[in-house]
């Protein structure tokens, strides 16, 4: 049991006031949302490998309140926490790719656990093995439906073992899901074939307008099924593709193609919890600069 002390007491309510009076002030009725402003780390990974906390610092005195991982950068779960409980930040949620998933899946469990996440995430599908395949035919916009459906069976099944530690699985989004095999979407088969309890989706909006489809139109149609959204900009002018081949036409949000207002009114009734920031590149300014303006455009935005 923890012991409190009233000098204890004083220092943490004297902190709580100067972070309610200053820049980065948590005020969720200035958010869309009403929820509090995300980032996905991977945004700022290259500060992140040469300065873990003063980058998560940086991160919080824009004003930004919960984090999602992209990767660990060999810290155990208690100097992450560490972290993140000094300057103020949560982490409901992680990314893992489908590979990283299908070796040691319940240490990595156990891991989320000590962090005490909210969703493990597959930020890239995997392949069944194919032995006999040429290398240039394993590219992910070359599966087949039923390489799309082994990952949904996996999905499944890794979706059933977190339920088990009170964790909920997902799956994010890129382009590529929204091409046709055969006539079908690949997204929409994908929320056809996992079970809506063991696996929710999580909206990359950037992506998924580049792709051509609308995130308002699966929100509504599959309210319950996306607890977490990736909040994206896309640059004005740009064509829709379902491949990566190319570089993302990043735009800081509000600078760019997609109306936000649009998407932030429907996300409520969707079931959205958490949205994080996250951008591909910085080719207009320096990355600091941009998540600021990002987290500034959020801050302000009414939906």
């Amino acid at each position: 049991m923890a012991t409190f002390t009233r000098r204890g007491f004083l220092k943490g309510a004297a902190l709580g006031a100067a972070m309610l009076a200053g820049k980065g002030a948590l005020r969720l009725d200035a958010n869309p949302l009403g929820l509090p402003v995300g980032l996905q780390l991977y945004t700022v990974r290259q500060d992140l490998a040469k300065d873990f906390d003063g980058t998560l610092r940086q991160v919080a005195s824009i004003g930004y309140r919960e984090v999602e991982a992209a990767g660990y950068y060999n810290k155990t779960a208690p100097e992450i926490l560490k972290s993140l409980r000094a300057v103020g930040l949560r982490m409901p949620s992680a990314h893992y790719p489908m590979p990283e998933l299908q070796s040691g899946l319940s240490g990595k469990i156990d891991f989320a656990k000590q962090l005490g996440l909210e969703y493990m995430i597959c930020s890239v599908p995997g392949r069944p093995p194919h032995p006999q395949q040429a290398a240039s035919a394993r590219r992910r916009f070359a599966m087949t439906l039923d390489d799309w459906k082994w990952n949904a069976d996996q999905f499944n099944k890794i979706g059933a073992e977190t339920k088990k530690a009170g964790i909920q699985f997902g799956y994010h989004n890129h382009p590529f899901e929204f091409q046709r095999i055969d006539g079908k979407v690949v997204y929409d088969l994908l929320l056809r074939w996992c079970d809506p309890d063991l696996v929710k989706f999580e909206i990359d909006i950037g992506w998924m307008i580049y792709a051509g489809s609308d995130p308002v139109e699966y929100m509504t149609r599959y309210p319950g099924r996306f607890p977490e959204l990736h909040v994206k900009g896309v640059k004005k002018g740009y064509t829709a593709a379902t491949r990566t081949g190319r570089e993302f036409p990043t735009a800081e949000l509000g600078r760019g193609e997609i109306d936000w207002k649009r998407i932030f009114a429907v996300a409520p009734k969707a079931g959205v919890k958490h949205y994080y920031v996250e951008q591909e590149s910085f080719p207009d300014m320096p990355v600091m600069a941009a998540i600021k303006v990002d987290y500034q455009y959020l801050h302000q935005l009414k939906a």
